[in-house]
């Protein structure tokens, strides 16, 4: 079973469909959520260990709930990326890593691309838990 759960968020449905299929092939479990209010209870319930946020959505944006998991102590170590279409957007690069994003997408993606970087982050992830595991001897 994994022991990793990713919250994909986006307010489109196929955009999360697609997103799913992606990453399936990955050893993490995968949460849905089609608004920035549907992230945040996501995250507060817990278990969530990497969130991927769409920056444009209707209501609170992908950059409103980055700045406001990092705001809070019981979320501020969950890594988040933001995905988005609109390229060449400077003031949003230096926005998103003022935040604190882990990364930051440009829509559209390859599947291989998105599995290449979430898998890069799972590893970390994986290896954080390593490091944090109590010494069993």
């Amino acid at each position: 079973m994994p022991d990793i759960t990713v919250l994909l968020v986006d307010n489109h449905q196929e955009t999360l469909l697609a997103l799913k299929a992606s990453l399936a092939p990955l050893p993490c479990r995968i949460e849905t959520a089609e608004s920035g209010d549907q992230a945040l209870k996501a995250v507060l319930r817990g278990g969530i260990d990497l969130a991927l946020l769409d920056v444009v959505m209707p209501g609170m944006t992908g950059i409103e709930v980055a700045r406001y998991l990092h705001r809070l102590d019981q979320t501020r170590h969950i890594p988040v990326i933001l995905m988005t279409g609109m390229v060449g957007q400077a003031r949003l690069t230096e926005e998103a890593y003022e935040i604190g994003v882990a990364d930051l997408i440009i829509k559209p993606v390859s599947p291989w691309l998105l599995r290449l970087k979430i898998a890069g982050h799972l590893r970390y992830l994986r290896r954080i838990r390593e490091l944090e595991a109590p010494d069993p001897a």
